[in-house]
């Protein structure tokens, strides 16, 4: 009897404090008091997608507060690790190059016979020459590039933000020429004879191009442009001009490197060593203060507690997911090459290297580019009758379904596809977005192969499995049984019928 009494009481004592809260919260009529609207404040509890928030009068309570700053901490460092995609896919660019020994200015590195899929560098292609490098413009100071004729490249400093075109684009017109790239802020004498590019960041990417004569056999073509690359390139701080460092060339055909971003935790640790690197004006206040809330400052250790480990984690897992799904199933109407029906995307959406609308980031379109592709030019936007290159991107079947490595497909290309000088088809890999890894050293077909078999009326079929389909072998690229993959079509020359978009490739059909 004495337990119940009690009970009875302890349950009469929760009752009263609950009813005072209640009428707390119900604000009884006081000789000030008005009418208070409900859309700005806060009740006792709300659901929610985090699960239940609890007030009292409108204070979170404890366990509220700690759902809400983990919350808080979560999203900003999803937004940080999404926002700084572009930043990352420079850094890594430049730690992959230095991994091979292009560590310094005048050491580039350069694909003497063409890049195979040994290189995992997004969206590399076969059918060109590259060579890259970087400045240290902290270190070295206004750094010179002596450009060779015949060259087609771009600087993009490290927020990977285009600063000028090298070669045919550039201002010295494809006739080569001096360019003196200058640091931040730089107050010094600006000497004569060269093309002067300012840089906002200490580093600078160097991403070049050598022209393969189209009237030489390839086999004296290659050569001929990595010769013309490894006798006539220079690059040098100014300041050691008079006796510039001799050049080093680190060939990397059929080597392995690295140039991929991380998905994990260890983003967040390159972005800090990144920004110690770089001067304070290289981020915005808002960049800056978001970079900040998560442990990430200029001048300060990253060392986040357990804790902040791993909200961090967790928040790279999620930007992770927010990349892949922006790439390989866009939302932005402007990716979409031949509208929603179809499964052809392209990488810059509408055409717009700056990702901009009206003056506001396209924030979807920025990270579908930097989280698959490099470079960043208008000149690589630009599409003009029967120069350069333009492309299309293919993820998914015809019934908008992940491509499976284990099945066949088919690409039709319709007749006379409108390439002045060739076309190709390189496939992919979706982990990596390099070249997909096979028992073909270059996974490419196109009309400069001589196996390839043209249909009667000047149509090819392209076909895509783990093994050639009888009779197909030189019209067939090899898939991986428990893997994905995705292709891209280059236009080499693209024609009218390309660019108004009267002529379009198939969808990929799955073969049963």
């Amino acid at each position: 009897m004495k337990n119940k009494r009690i009970v009875v009481r302890a349950i009469v004592a929760v009752s009263v404090t609950l009813a005072g809260i209640n009428c707390w919260a119900q604000s009884p009529k006081l000789k000030m008091t008005t009418d208070i609207p409900k859309s700005i404040t806060a009740p006792d509890k709300v659901e929610t997608s985090l699960g239940t928030l609890e007030y009292f009068d409108g204070v979170p309570r404890p366990k509220t507060v700690e759902t809400v700053y983990d919350y808080l901490d979560r999203s900003r460092a999803v937004q940080v690790f999404l926002n700084s995609i572009p930043a990352m896919s420079v850094t890594t660019l430049r730690e992959g190059q230095a991994s091979v020994g292009a560590d310094t200015c005048n050491k580039i590195c350069i694909w003497d016979s063409l890049m195979d899929s040994e290189s995992l560098l997004l969206t590399g292609n076969t059918s060109t020459m590259y060579a890259v490098g970087f400045l240290d413009l902290q270190k070295d100071g206004p750094s010179v590039i002596d450009l060779p004729p015949n060259m087609l490249g771009i600087l993009d400093d490290m927020e990977f933000h285009y600063m000028t075109d090298l070669g045919v684009a550039g201002p010295d017109k494809g006739k080569g020429g001096k360019f003196l790239v200058l640091p931040p802020g730089y107050k010094g004498d600006v000497p004569d004879g060269y093309f002067v590019v300012p840089s906002k960041t200490s580093g600078v990417w160097v991403f070049m191009r050598g022209y393969l004569d189209k009237n030489q056999p390839l086999g004296k073509a290659i050569p001929a442009a990595s010769a013309n690359i490894r006798q006539n390139l220079k690059v040098y701080p100014f300041a050691k001009k008079s006796n510039p460092p001799a050049m080093e060339f680190i060939n990397v055909s059929g080597r392995n490197m690295n140039t991929i971003l991380p998905n994990d935790y260890s983003f967040f640790e390159k972005l800090h060593a990144l920004i110690q690197t770089e001067p304070e004006s290289y981020l915005g206040p808002e960049a800056k203060g978001m970079m900040a809330a998560i442990g990430i400052e200029k001048g300060k250790p990253f060392n986040p507690d357990a804790r902040m480990k791993k909200i961090l984690t967790d928040a790279a897992a999620i930007g992770n997911a927010g990349a892949r799904a922006i790439s390989y199933f866009p939302r932005d109407p402007g990716n979409l090459l031949y509208g929603k029906d179809s499964t052809w995307v392209m990488a810059y959406a509408d055409k717009d290297t700056t990702f901009t609308r009206n003056g506001a980031y396209r924030l979807d379109p920025r990270v579908l580019f930097h989280f698959g592709y490099i470079c960043v030019s208008p000149a690589m936007a630009v599409t003009v009758a029967g120069k350069g290159s333009d492309y299309g991107l293919n993820m998914l079947d015809s019934n908008k379904q992940v491509l499976d490595g284990s099945k066949t497909y088919k690409l039709h290309l319709p007749p006379n596809p409108p390439a002045k000088d060739f076309w190709a088809v390189t496939m992919y890999d979706t982990q990596t977005r390099s070249q997909l890894q096979t028992d073909q050293q270059f996974p490419t077909l196109g009309s400069q192969d001589k196996g390839i078999k043209k249909n009667a009326d000047g149509s090819y079929d392209i076909y895509f499995a783990p093994k050639a389909p009888q009779g197909q072998e030189g019209n067939w690229l090899q898939t991986i049984p428990g893997k994905s993959w995705w292709i891209g079509l280059r236009m080499y020359g693209p024609l009218q019928p390309w660019i108004n978009k009267t002529w379009r490739p198939g969808e990929l059909e799955l073969v049963k």
